[in-house]
């Protein structure tokens, strides 16, 4: 019982102590994972992953890649300087590449390494379009959603632990039925919604991003379209999923796209590419 409180209470002091605020929403999240401890390991697996890949260089689409997401990044830092967040992408080393395969996707790793693949162009069909999705991307990496789920993931193993300890001098079956239990409740009930919760949370600051750089935002809801309209309806039910519904996506998108573009506005961009 000790060793349960134990860690129980040391789980609610990291909540407390371990907070950073988003300084795109204001909010604190849980964060008790550092810059120096998470970006170097980023940087290693993005140069292994890049060894391993299909790189696309020196095409017009490579290009584009590569010029989009470095307008978006300098469009950050326009509104971090603004907002007081001097500094705050100094530790950041912003990549951006083209790779060959044909699935329609794109991820961020945590210091700004950022992935397109070229199977998501035809679904970006044009510049607006791929602005989105890279600027979807790099909204993952300065809101720190990787250092959060690496957080939520460590808190959600030292529960495990404390319950573990909690049922231990009970039968074999019932230890066994906890941990299906733990593993259903916390897949389900937390981690899945806390990866829905970052996937809006990307897209709605990458709304703003892509419009102070001048691309936009009213693309944004038109690209979830076509994604919606190729997805052959095999997406999963959107409570077992780490992305919104479409349905979803779109609704929101479409009612932040005004916000972006007035955002934006206060920064001097009033037309669009």
């Amino acid at each position: 019982m000790k060793i349960k409180n134990s860690l129980l209470g040391l789980s609610v002091l990291l909540m407390v102590v371990s907070c950073k605020t988003n300084p795109f929403t204001g909010e604190k999240n849980l964060n008790f994972v550092s810059n120096d401890q998470l970006f170097p390991t980023s940087f290693e697996q993005y140069n292994q992953f890049l060894n391993e890949a299909e790189v696309v260089n020196n095409t017009e689409e490579a290009r584009k890649v590569k010029r989009l997401g470095e307008d978006i990044v300098t469009a950050a830092e326009r509104y971090l300087n603004a907002n007081g967040y001097q500094g705050f992408m100094n530790d950041f080393k912003w990549e951006f590449n083209l790779v060959k395969d044909d699935q329609a996707n794109a991820f961020a790793m945590p210091g700004g390494k950022v992935v397109v693949y070229t199977g998501i162009l035809d679904e970006a069909q044009n510049t607006n379009g791929l602005a989105t999705i890279m600027a979807h991307e790099i909204a993952h990496a300065l809101a720190d959603h990787g250092a959060q789920r690496m957080s939520a993931a460590q808190l959600q193993q030292l529960g495990a632990v404390a319950g573990t300890v909690a049922v231990s001098g009970r039968s074999e079956s019932t230890q066994q039925i906890f941990a299906q239990a733990y593993g259903l409740g916390t897949t389900v009930g937390v981690m899945l919604p806390f990866s829905r919760g970052h996937e809006s949370e990307a897209d709605r600051i990458g709304l703003t991003l892509m419009a102070i750089a001048g691309y936009d935002p009213r693309e944004a809801p038109e690209l979830w379209k076509r994604m919606q309209a190729n997805s052959g309806g095999q997406a999963p039910p959107e409570f077992l999923s780490t992305h919104p519904s479409n349905a979803t996506r779109i609704s929101n998108l479409t009612q932040w796209a005004p916000e972006a573009i007035a955002e934006a506005k206060k920064y001097g961009s009033t037309t669009f590419k």
